[in-house]
């Protein structure tokens, strides 16, 4: 258990408990217990957690469904932050964190793609028909290429969404949009998985 304390001189040093030093204040009620606020908790992780982490979490923070932050605020935080321990680690953390994702995996397979040399893609990009009628939102949108990256996983225990999810994508194919679908096999496979996707996207249109 991480513990901190706002008012000690100390850190709180018991068994079994990582004890933290803070002046922030900005808390939030968990099981009647104060907590910090999810930005505070994620600057806070900055000493601990690896680069990547921080990025997943901070993705979490502003995914599209019900977002727990802004931008701006992750940047206030980071700024706010500055000249403390783990402060760089925010500092490169937000230069790779983008608004609207839906899951860990969907960051974790972007920033796969961007450190392969490819374009970025959108995230959770809208596509539509030459009419401008919604069609659903990709994953990962490759819009000049028409190449949509779709991570499969929250179907395999909702039905009703793997229903959803596939009707959704025969509309889009039926655009002439490409669908590279990636599962965790595929996505253990990162040789094969940039490959399938330079092919994607080198494909003449």
């Amino acid at each position: 258990m991480h513990l901190t304390s706002t008012q000690r001189p100390r850190a709180p040093q018991i068994a079994g408990v990582a004890g933290h030093r803070s002046s922030v204040t900005e808390t939030v009620t968990v099981d009647d217990l104060p907590a910090s606020s999810p930005v505070v908790a994620w600057v806070e992780c900055s000493s601990i957690l690896a680069l990547d982490d921080l990025i997943v979490m901070g993705d979490g923070l502003v995914r599209r469904r019900r977002p727990q932050a802004t931008m701006p605020l992750l940047s206030a935080a980071v700024e706010g932050h500055r000249g403390r321990r783990g402060f760089r680690s925010l500092e490169k953390a937000l230069a790779h964190i983008r608004p609207g994702t839906d899951s860990a995996r969907e960051t974790e397979l972007r920033l796969l793609v961007v450190r392969a040399g490819l374009p970025e893609p959108e995230v959770n990009g809208e596509i539509r028909n030459e009419f401008g009628v919604l069609l659903g939102h990709g994953d990962l949108v490759f819009r000049r290429e028409r190449v949509l990256l779709e991570y499969e996983g929250r179907q395999h225990t909702d039905p009703r969404q793997f229903a959803i999810d596939i009707e959704r994508l025969d509309v889009i194919m039926a655009e002439s949009w490409r669908v590279m679908r990636v599962d965790r096999v595929l996505f253990a496979d990162k040789h094969r998985l940039l490959s399938r996707l330079r092919a994607a996207l080198t494909r003449p249109r």
